[in-house]
């Protein structure tokens, strides 16, 4: 997974639909996510287009997450929300203001609001997995 700075340096450099494109590219190599894992306890409410997001630990504590969505768009965005925490410390991601280092991508003003809707709650889930992991 590339890192958030470089999506972001691409995704300035990128106008109106380029930058969908990219967005629907980040959600192409997203890491595929078993359809076992799609369940209701791994759904984000709120979104207007179904996703799912399933933490992992790895031994040393860093998280690793899978992700999917049913909507190219949204998928991308998922891309972006998982480049900020991706195999980070659990205490960290749940510490991480990733509303903060979004905000650079402008999403509310590039796509419709019926996109973003859920990204609060997807942000929220992800702080959520990791604090209940780091508490462990």
């Amino acid at each position: 997974m590339r890192s958030l700075s470089d999506i972001l340096d691409e995704y300035e450099f990128l106008e109106g639909d380029e930058r969908y494109r990219l967005l629907i590219e980040l959600g192409r190599e997203l890491e595929p996510m078993p359809d076992a894992l799609k369940t209701d306890a791994t759904l984000v409410r709120g979104c207007s287009a179904s996703v799912w997001v399933y933490p992992t630990r790895h031994s040393d504590g860093r998280l690793h997450f899978l992700a999917d969505s049913n909507a190219a768009i949204t998928k991308g965005i998922v891309a972006l929300v998982l480049a900020a925490v991706q195999d980070r410390p659990a205490d960290e991601v749940a510490a991480l203001d990733v509303t903060a280092l979004l905000e650079s991508f402008d999403l509310r003003n590039q796509l419709s609001s019926n996109r973003t809707q859920g990204v609060p709650n997807m942000i929220a889930l992800v702080r959520e997995h990791a604090a209940r992991i780091a508490a462990d």
